[in-house]
């Protein structure tokens, strides 16, 4: 079939295998210009099949060798229907590992269940023995508590009173006003329970419980702060009070691996185009106007350019990792740099719908934003008809 892509608001219904494909090999080809690292040798990556979890389980496959078992919920593809592009990213990413001889399994079932936790569990000590890094990276709206059977759904929503500032429709380039009704206790409380670190300290729990861990293994999963600018949306909004959540659990955690001379940590990351933060009122336009900034200083880094930095000269560096005062690690840095935010400060209160193209890059969060399905990538005939219905190799099913 020819595949074209269909958009929905920030979601684009369907995706491309062949972009997927190539995406793979540039994030693998990535990591081997850069590199070897000393890093994880057996490595479990939950939600491995987008992002910052992708481009952790390439890391640490194609700069350390490591074998690794990928985590993620993603739709399969159907005879004429496309599959997600997690789905596609991990078809090709479990091909090119077995082309290179490296480990590679995955089980495409739900994170948050007590079922997938002990089939991961069985998988590690069926196949690996023990895990030395666990890669915490879901990116859920919804999840269902498997202790209470509660569904909770999380809510992007600033708290105490209503949020008004720009934004911008990526797809028309139109710059306009939005208002954000303020919260509610509810709306907290479920927002930490999809996306606070509960679950995450529940995966080591079980792991803990099965004796699959080694000696000085880590953990590690993703945050972000950012600027004053998306504020009340984000760090002081209800995402905020899950990631203050998720980053508490890190203390709570590292205590737990203490026994095994392990660590716990969160990686505060940099803004970039997902799904997720698409969806956010106000990021798209920071984001536009940040990458303006960066790429004309010569700093800007996509996933795949973070998480190789991450392991590179934090989590695996001589000596302990360099934390900040919270106890965080700070790959952000770059981004949070003051002649950066002063430069993107300045261009938000310029930006309009006449000035954007010329003070933002509104072309490169589009770009970003079809590559997420597979689109938009050099070398790939997007005319040619493509095979839509492919299964995965190294599925445990």
């Amino acid at each position: 079939m020819i595949i074209e892509p269909r958009m929905r608001g920030f979601i684009c219904l369907t995706s491309h295998p062949k972009g997927s494909e190539q995406n793979i090999i540039n994030q693998i080809n990535y990591v081997k210009t850069k590199g070897k690292i000393e890093g994880p040798k057996n490595v479990l990556v939950i939600g491995a099949s987008t992002g910052f979890g992708l481009a952790s389980r390439i890391t640490s496959a194609f700069g350390s060798d490591a074998a690794t078992i990928g985590v993620f919920f993603e739709k399969p593809p159907q005879k004429g229907r496309t599959a997600s592009p997690g789905w596609y990213n991990s078809v090709f990413f479990q091909e090119q590992a077995e082309k290179a001889g490296i480990y590679a399994k995955s089980i495409n079932a739900d994170a948050f269940s007590f079922e997938t936790k002990k089939k991961t569990i069985d998988l590690i000590k069926a196949d690996l023995g023990k895990i030395d890094l666990v890669v915490y990276s879901l990116a859920s709206p919804v999840r269902t508590n498997p202790r209470t059977g509660e569904l909770h759904r999380s809510a992007l929503k600033p708290i105490g009173s209503n949020f008004t500032d720009k934004t911008v429709d990526f797809h028309t380039g139109i710059v306009s006003t939005v208002s954000i009704d303020p919260c509610t206790d509810e709306d907290i409380e479920n927002t930490v329970a999809v996306m606070g670190g509960e679950d995450w300290e529940m995966w080591i729990d079980a792991l803990l419980e099965a004796d699959v861990l080694a000696e000085n293994a880590k953990t590690i999963a993703y945050s972000y702060i950012g600027p004053k600018l998306t504020e009340p949306v984000y760090r002081k909004g209800t995402i905020g009070k899950a990631k203050d959540h998720l980053e508490a659990t890190a203390f709570e955690i590292t205590k737990k691996l203490n026994s095994l001379n392990g660590n716990a940590f969160v990686s505060v990351n940099k803004a970039l185009v997902t799904q997720a933060s698409s969806a956010i009122p106000v990021i798209p336009l920071y984001i536009s106007l940040l990458y303006k900034v960066m790429k004309a200083k010569g700093i800007h880094e996509g996933c795949i350019e973070q998480i190789y930095r991450l392991f590179d000269e934090r989590l695996y560096v001589n000596g302990s990792t360099p934390l900040d005062e919270n106890g965080r690690i700070r790959i952000d840095d770059w981004e949070m740099r003051t002649d950066v935010q002063e430069e993107v400060a300045a261009l938000w209160l310029k930006a309009t719908t006449e000035s954007l193209p010329e003070l933002g890059d509104l072309n490169g969060y589009k770009d970003d934003f079809l590559n997420l399905f597979g689109f938009g990538f050099d070398g790939v005939d997007y005319a040619a008809d493509t095979e839509e219905d492919l299964m995965m190799n190294g599925l445990v099913e």
